[in-house]
């Protein structure tokens, strides 16, 4: 432990399951810098190229929006939502973006070497999902695409959006490319360290009235509708909260499913804040909870299935 090798609290007994919440937070630390310094650049340099495209290209965007989404990219939801109000992307495409918007969990998977077997289902089933849905929502609403005014004051296209951790996602500064990714990190780490202390917790005294039981096998059934609607608060440590429950086997792949398509980011609140048409942002969160429970179930009788047949 780091504060063992100082000198601190050397006298202290600590609890095996604070020492292992420790350990496991610090070996993901220097991983998760790199990764964020990596997805950084990516944003700096690619995110006006990407944003161009979508605005010239309906019938691709998509596409496009969707794979760029499935990039760990902390304000590409909040970019989707301003260009969806300036009238620049339908409304597909931009359900599109925030089902296949990752956050937090592929870099905190990477950072888990033995679950990384997870990223390639996770990152297809958010990927065929989210294109499928987009394709569908456009061809059914046809001249229902755009609900906004592209006129409207509130649509400013270079309006002073945040993305996570106070940063700006339409004014891109050089020292962010140091400095945010030094700032999320610690953000990261503190939210990991703090929900892998809660799991620990939770396990050391499973055994005394059987939480960790309870919650896998007695309430599996109505796993993928509880996570879908714990995915839509607008917040990091929910994509942490639904992967680190993964990761520590607490819930299964269709219910994290369920949670990390839900989860959108902090997108839906620029929607929310832009109050022209409230009809029109609940319509969007109605479709994104019922396709993220939806799928979620799906994959839990397709996990049942096979299970049974093999």
């Amino acid at each position: 432990m780091i504060y063992k090798i100082f000198g601190i609290f050397n006298d202290i007994s600590i609890a095996p399951w604070v020492d292992d919440a420790f350990k496991d937070s610090l070996n993901v630390l220097a991983f998760l810098f790199f990764a964020f310094l990596f997805i950084e650049l990516i944003e700096y340099f690619c995110s006006e190229k990407i944003n161009n495209f979508l605005k010239k290209s309906e019938k691709l965007a998509p596409i496009v929006g969707t794979f760029a989404a499935v990039i760990p990219q902390c304000g590409f939801s909040v970019l989707a939502s301003t260009l969806y109000l300036r009238k620049y992307i339908t409304k597909g495409t931009l359900i599109a973006i925030y089902l296949a918007t990752s956050d937090e969990a592929i870099p905190i998977l990477l950072s888990y070497p033995e679950k990384i077997f997870y990223i390639f289902p996770i990152i297809s089933a958010k990927v065929v999902i989210a294109i499928l849905t987009a394709y569908i929502i456009d061809y059914i609403l046809k001249d229902k695409k755009y609900i906004f005014n592209p006129d409207s004051e509130n649509c400013n296209l270079h309006s002073e959006d945040d993305g996570c951790c106070s940063h700006s996602v339409s004014k891109k500064r050089k020292r962010d490319l140091i400095f945010h990714p030094i700032k999320h990190t610690f953000n990261i780490f503190i939210f990991i360290l703090l929900i892998t202390l809660l799991l620990n917790y939770l396990i050391h005294i499973s055994s005394d009235f059987n939480f960790i039981h309870i919650l896998y096998t007695k309430l599996k059934t109505f796993q993928p509708v509880f996570f879908a609607i714990f995915g839509l608060v607008p917040n990091c440590a929910v994509s942490i909260t639904i992967t680190m429950l993964l990761i520590k086997g607490i819930i299964g792949f269709p219910a994290a499913i369920s949670g990390l398509l839900s989860n959108a980011g902090l997108g839906i609140l620029v929607l929310i804040r832009h109050k022209e048409n409230y009809k029109d942002t609940l319509n969007i969160i109605f479709i994104i909870l019922s396709i993220s429970i939806l799928s979620g179930y799906i994959f839990q009788i397709a996990k049942y299935i096979f299970l049974h047949i093999a």
